[in-house]
């Protein structure tokens, strides 16, 4: 269990920022790119499970938010040469079938897309739809973060999938697609 009893240290006020193993990095590093897009994520997630209301959907992305705290962790934490601490939290592949399986679920009862759509329709569904695109940038970040250091692949994955599955909610709280807001090419030339 996490215990913060104090909310300032100033330790960061150099520009740094610690790691879970106790090294420090700029606050600009790559890595800590991709931490602060997954904490962003988890923010646009937490008001689309406001403007959603007692959905049941809302149930499942508040596990999704308990998973992108275990998916900054990861991130937070590196990876040694040779063989993973044992005490490192990280995202496992049963996270990512999670949420294959619910991708698939959903997308099962949509409308068939005939068309790219535009973020919008449903209050609801626009705030899926802009946690989406954050969750797109923070898998830019990480993917970034992945060139240069050694990232978890189920973490990269789980972030991959995770914007899939905002993709096919938001049409669900579109009434099933039939509310998606359709893309007109050149229709304001």
């Amino acid at each position: 269990m996490v215990k913060l009893n104090k909310i300032y240290t100033r330790t960061g006020d150099s520009g740094t920022t610690g790691l879970v193993d106790g090294s420090r990095l700029p606050k600009h590093a790559p890595r800590m790119q991709a931490v602060g897009d997954v904490d962003e994520t988890n923010s646009a997630i937490g008001l689309a499970i406001v403007a959603m209301g007692a959905r049941p959907e809302s149930r499942w992305l508040t596990v999704i938010q308990n998973d992108l705290f275990d998916l900054g962790a990861d991130l937070a934490t590196p990876i040694p040469q040779g063989a993973d601490e044992p005490w490192a939290l990280r995202i496992i592949a049963g996270q990512v079938d999670r949420l294959e399986q619910e991708i698939d679920r959903v997308n099962a009862d949509l409308a068939p897309l005939d068309s790219f759509i535009l973020p919008g329709g449903s209050s609801a569904a626009a705030a899926v739809h802009l946690a989406r695109a954050i969750t797109r940038r923070a898998e830019r970040s990480a993917t970034a973060a992945a060139a240069e250091v050694a990232i978890n692949p189920h973490a990269l994955a789980y972030l991959n999938r995770l914007s899939d599955l905002l993709f096919v909610l938001a049409r669900r709280l579109n009434d099933n697609g039939a509310a998606d807001v359709k893309w007109v090419p050149g229709a304001s030339r």
